[in-house]
């Protein structure tokens, strides 16, 4: 259970004024103390991010928010934080108690839900006690709600029931490599070992495409760029796939004869995790920027600085090598993300192993809604390497048809 990635599991974050029962709730969903609960108004202060597993829904990510009504100028930053858990969320709960007077607070809530096309669910929370103001107004208003005690447990049942109804299909990502194999296929996946490797380990992306051919029954073969060939001539036929990370493309491709089929990691979650298609149209961007253009490197994870830097130095260096422009950069990490995107002229995203799909699709259609292009890390590589037709070619049944020739 603990070990699912935070990325891979079902966010169902949890909203309302202060003093609902928010936190009682997740203590009644998970059968758990899993949240501070007082009588006081704004126990909880930032966004509470708790990985559990609720049966029958299975891994999920509940997030505890601070009350939508918190006050002063603490509170203001309060709620600012806890409406950017929407870009996270997949299913939202909007928890009331049977005498609140539904206002501004919830309408704004129900407004930006409706807005992103994000599936929510009123939860008349405290059933026990006496009052009908919330149940009037959300039956006058169409609005679907369950009744709920985080005390007795009634409803419980039924309110898991009802988030696995609401769940969308965008959640469970487009698979990594589990459509493209079959079973006995032999994959191999070529994994550098440089600085910014973390040592005595894989990085999360390499592992979980492992775990993704081990679970369709496939043969993963796991080997640095060096002994590449090394692997290939202990085979006794031609693997069905490739898969590269991205810094070593060039030295993939001249290992490689062209009809094995190569793709990377990056490649393979800019699918998973986001618009594959987006990206391939966004890196043609490259060919039309100018000196003093500024560039959005917008990392999903924070993550200790190394001096070879993929995002701060090495996209920087092949970007001037390959364009010969002066360009200005600006590197967000973690949730940061801009509220205004206007000045960029391209947005270059990581692969997002880190976040779930909620999280990069906001950015993506942040960018459309801007009309600047986006790509990923290994998009722009491949397109650099002079192989981004090859790398897509594995998954083009899902892409547009693109003239990867202009």
């Amino acid at each position: 259970m603990y070990r699912t990635p935070a990325s891979n599991r079902l966010h169902i974050g949890i909203f309302g004024k202060r003093n609902t029962g928010k936190s009682s709730l997740i203590n009644a969903l998970t059968g758990q103390d899993t949240a501070i609960v007082s009588d006081v108004a704004g126990t909880t202060t930032d966004p509470v991010y708790k990985a559990m597993e609720i049966l029958p829904i299975g891994p999920c990510m509940l997030i505890d928010t601070a009350g939508i009504d918190d006050q002063g100028v603490l509170g203001e930053e309060r709620v600012k934080r806890t409406l950017v858990v929407l870009r996270k969320t997949d299913v939202g709960l909007i928890v009331v108690q049977p005498d609140t007077l539904i206002d501004s607070f919830e309408e704004d809530l129900i407004k930006t839900f409706q807005g992103k096309k994000l599936p929510f669910l009123f939860i008349i929370n405290k059933s026990e006690l006496a009052g009908k103001a919330a149940q009037d107004y959300l039956e006058n208003n169409k609005l679907a709600f369950i009744k709920v005690s985080s005390k007795t447990g009634q409803g419980i049942k039924e309110l898991k029931a009802k988030i696995m109804e609401l769940a969308p299909g965008h959640w469970s990502p487009i698979p990594l490599v589990g459509d493209i194999i079959k079973p006995k296929d032999v994959v191999i996946l070529v994994c550098p070992i440089d600085n910014a490797m973390p040592q005595g380990r894989l990085i999360l992306p390499q592992v979980q495409v492992m775990r993704d051919c081990l679970d369709n029954n496939a043969t993963a073969f796991v080997t640095k760029e060096t002994e590449l060939l090394d692997c290939l001539k202990a085979l006794k036929g031609k693997p069905r796939l490739v898969i590269t990370d991205s810094q070593v493309f060039e030295d993939v491709r001249d290992m490689l004869p062209k009809d094995i089929p190569l793709t990377s990691f990056s490649t393979v979650f800019a699918r998973h995790k986001g618009d594959l298609n987006a990206y391939i149209q966004g890196v043609y961007t490259l060919e039309n920027l100018k000196d003093g253009d500024e560039i959005l490197i917008a990392e999903a994870c924070t993550h200790h600085v190394q001096p070879e830097d993929i995002g701060r130095t090495k996209i920087p260096t092949w970007l001037l090598n390959y364009t010969k422009k002066d360009l200005h950069y600006e590197v967000t990490a973690g949730g940061d993300f801009p509220q205004d995107l206007s000045r960029y002229k391209l947005i270059i995203s990581c692969g997002g192993c880190m976040v779930n799909r909620r999280e990069i699709m906001h950015r993506i259609e942040k960018a459309k809604a801007a009309h600047v292009p986006i790509t990923n890390y290994g998009v722009l590589m491949a397109y650099l390497s002079g192989i981004l037709e090859r790398v897509i070619e594995p998954f083009e049944g899902g892409l547009l048809k693109i003239n990867l020739d202009k």
